[in-house]
Formats: C-alpha cells, sequence, structure tokens
C-alpha cells in the first residue's frame, strides 16, 4: 500500500476555508469542536429546502420527498457504520440528547446495586448521563489513566468489572488529548461478564473508519458536524436493544424500530446534508482507491461500504504524518507541555487522532487562543467538557489547555505557520 500523497488537495471543497484574515488564509485548528462544511453539503441542504421541505409521512410529493430524505440518510450511515441494517440507525439532535434519552430508557430497567462504569478519559456527555442515573440507586464506577501518557488504565477496568456490571460507557477517541481507546478489546471483556457497551465515537468518526459489526458495539453514538457535516446525532444500536428497551414517545408515534425512539419532527435539511457528507467522502473514496487496491483490511466490504472505508483509511494515513509533524515540533518548543502520547513512534501515532491538547508555562490557555485568534488560527481553549480529564490532570483550576485539532483539509504549511507562533507565544 502506498499511503495517500496530500489530502489537503480536498479542501477546494470547504468554502470556508477560502477566507483570509489580515491578509493570510484562515487556519481551522478548531476542528475537535466541529468540523467546516463540504460544498456538497451545502448544495444538499439547499436542494432539500427548495424542492422538498415538508413534514414526513404525507400523501403529498414534497412529503415524499422528505421520506426518501430520511430513508437515503439511514442506509448512507449503515454504510458508514456498516450497520446490519439501516433500521439500526437512529438520529436525534446531538449525541447528547440520545445519550441522555437512552440512559433514561436504560435506567428504567436496572435495579438499585447495578453497575455501570465510565472513565476519567471521556468527554462529560459519555459520563453525566450515566451518573444520573445513581438517584436510581445506580452505581457509578470510574476507570482512571494512566496519567504519564493519558491513555485508559485497562487493568484498573478489568478489576472493576463484576457480575453486578450492566453497561461500560467509554469514548473511541479522546476529545482533549486525541487518545484512541482499544474499544474491541473493551467490548469483548464486557461482554465476557453480560455487560452492555456505550461508545462515543464523535471524537473517532472524522478520523478512521468505524466498523459496528467488527467492534461487536451495542450502541455507539457520533455527531456529523464532527466529520463534516451539518448539527446532527447519530446513533448506532443493535436491532434486539433497539426493541428491548422502553422508549419515552408520543402515543400516535410509531413503535417499529428505529422510529420510536426519534421523538418528534427531524431535521430533515439536517439529512439531506448528511447525505452530502456520504457523496463528498464517496468522492474522496473513489479517487483515493487506487492506493488501497490490495488492502487486505478492506476485503470484507464492497460497493459504497468499501469506498467509504477507503475514504476514512486515507484520511487516516495522511492525519498522521501531518500529527507526527505536529507533534514533532510541540516537543522542541521550551516551556512547552504536551497531555498524551508524544508521537515518537509509529505504535504512539496508530494510538491518537490528530487532536492535541498542550500549556506553555507563564500563559494562560485562553491567552494562547486569543494570540493565535488575533493571527487567523482557530483553536480552543479550556477542559471542551473532558471536566474529569482535566481535573486528574491538574489543569481545570489553570483554565485547562489548549487544543490543537487537526484533518485531512488542514496542511504542512500550516503545521510550520502554528508552531512559528507558539514558539514566539513561548
Amino acid at each position: 500500500m502506498t499511503v495517500p500523497l496530500d489530502l489537503s488537495a480536498y479542501r477546494r471543497y470547504f468554502p470556508a476555508l477560502q477566507q483570509e484574515m489580515n491578509g493570510q488564509p484562515v487556519i481551522y485548528w478548531d476542528n475537535p469542536g466541529g468540523t467546516q462544511v463540504a460544498q456538497q453539503v451545502i448544495e444538499a441542504m439547499t436542494r432539500y429546502l427548495r424542492e422538498a421541505n415538508a413534514n414526513a409521512h404525507g400523501a403529498f410529493l414534497t412529503s415524499r420527498r422528505t421520506d426518501e430524505t430520511i430513508a437515503a440518510a439511514r442506509q448512507a450511515l449503515a454504510d458508514f457504520l456498516n450497520a446490519a441494517s439501516p433500521a439500526e440507525i437512529v438520529f436525534g439532535p446531538n449525541m447528547t440528547t440520545l445519550t441522555f434519552a437512552f440512559s433514561r430508557a436504560i435506567g428504567k430497567t436496572l435495579q438499585p446495586g447495578d453497575e455501570i462504569i465510565v472513565t476519567v478519559l471521556d468527554h462529560d456527555a459519555n459520563v453525566a448521563p450515566w451518573l444520573a442515573l445513581q438517584e436510581r440507586g445506580v452505581v457509578v464506577r470510574t476507570v482512571d489513566i494512566h496519567p504519564e501518557h493519558v491513555t485508559l488504565n485497562l487493568e484498573d477496568l478489568q478489576a472493576k468489572l463484576n457480575e453486578r456490571t450492566r453497561l461500560v460507557a467509554v469514548g473511541y477517541a479522546s476529545n482533549a488529548v486525541g487518545t484512541i481507546n482499544d474499544v474491541r478489546r473493551i467490548t469483548e471483556l464486557a461482554h465476557a461478564i453480560g455487560a452492555l457497551v456505550w461508545i462515543d465515537a464523535v471524537q473517532y468518526a472524522p478520523h478512521g473508519p468505524i466498523d459496528v459489526q467488527a467492534l461487536d458495539a451495542d450502541f455507539l453514538v457520533c455527531s456529523a458536524y464532527k466529520f463534516f457535516g451539518p448539527h446532527l446525532g447519530i446513533l448506532y444500536g443493535k436491532r434486539e436493544h433497539l426493541e428491548r428497551f422502553p422508549a419515552y414517545k408520543v402515543r400516535p408515534a410509531s413503535n417499529a424500530v428505529p422510529d420510536r425512539w426519534e421523538t418528534g419532527t427531524q431535521n430533515h435539511e439536517g439529512l439531506a446534508g448528511l447525505l452530502g457528507v456520504i457523496d463528498y467522502l464517496t468522492l474522496l473514496g473513489e479517487e483515493q482507491a487506487a492506493h488501497y487496491g490490495n488492502d487486505p483490511a478492506l476485503q470484507p466490504y464492497a460497493g459504497r461500504r468499501r469506498t467509504l472505508k477507503v475514504a476514512m483509511r486515507a484520511i487516516s494515513d495522511y492525519e498522521r504524518q501531518l500529527a507526527a509533524q505536529l507533534l514533532r515540533g510541540l516537543r522542541e518548543i521550551r516551556g512547552l507541555h504536551l497531555y498524551g502520547l508524544s508521537g515518537t513512534t509509529p505504535e504512539e501515532l496508530a494510538q491518537r487522532v490528530p487532536t492535541v491538547a498542550c500549556t506553555i508555562d507563564g500563559r494562560h490557555p485562553r491567552e494562547l487562543a486569543a494570540a493565535l485568534g488575533e493571527r487567523g488560527i482557530f483553536a480552543w481553549d479550556g477542559n471542551y467538557y473532558a471536566l474529569g480529564l482535566m481535573e486528574r490532570l491538574g489543569l481545570e483550576g489553570r483554565g485547562g489547555a489548549l487544543r490543537l485539532g487537526l484533518c485531512h483539509y488542514n496542511t504542512s504549511a500550516e503545521i510550520e505557520r502554528v508552531l512559528g507562533v507558539l514558539e514566539e507565544l513561548a
């Protein structure tokens, strides 16, 4: 396999990336909080609002077009995640709202003394919904990290798993420091004692291929605005679970899956935009397919599913190059502290996405973000809702950290420009 050369050429499909500030191109490194959208997304949403803007399940043309949009979006995400059926795809406002809805539903089936496991490494959207079940007598246990490289402590997880564990909530990748968790191994451990697994893939989805069947995931959630689309939440659930747990819904709503979980009117124009995301990724996958023709990891897939897996593999390979360059440069800046895997080996680069948290001695993270912003470099500071992790690292009381998040439309030249500014600030 030959690594793709430079996927930054695909930035031409992102209108926002053409903007300038102070005579220079704007650098979008705020991607962990929300990526920019592809032109295909804008066109698809505009077309829907112009030609099919109606509620679902009506007897007239525009309503039927909405039904077609919903069905096409469900199939598209089943392909993207390699779900067995489009009926296993549920849409909602965002990952947080979906997780709260399902935590309440799952909570109705739990008894006092039942246990749920969460982790220090996770975004609070995969912690707070489960903590809320403590009022029902559910016990919530928290898995620690290895603080020296900010990876999940799997030995601690194994020690906390027991016959009372009903669910393990874990992130696919950390939204703060980029660590990729071994979710397949975690799922195996949980299933061995009869527990379900809830995977937060929001931060991983823009950076690599996801196969819910290979993971044997019970539930997996992600958000379209984190992988080049509109503000929309997506949930995959095994059909048996979607049918088994009690859904909160209005009485006239269908009790069939997945409709029973989609309360009220959905964001139909957002679903059209989601189809635009899949169109964009399909284009990327088709153009990069020659690099992955004999890749054995792609043999199980065919048609659009294979093309989408190629796209995400290409994105992962290119971003790994960017991450290596960024981490190498950050390690050379005096007074700068990196949190997480430092990327000094190929193995470490394979265990992280290109999301980096750092601090600089004598500089508050908000001061750093503001200074970068004044130069047209957009990046986040604070805790990014990874509250438990920032407390564990001793950063919460100091303003958190500066977060630098790359994706495939970023460039090597941008990295050099940002490194130069950080060197100046240090």
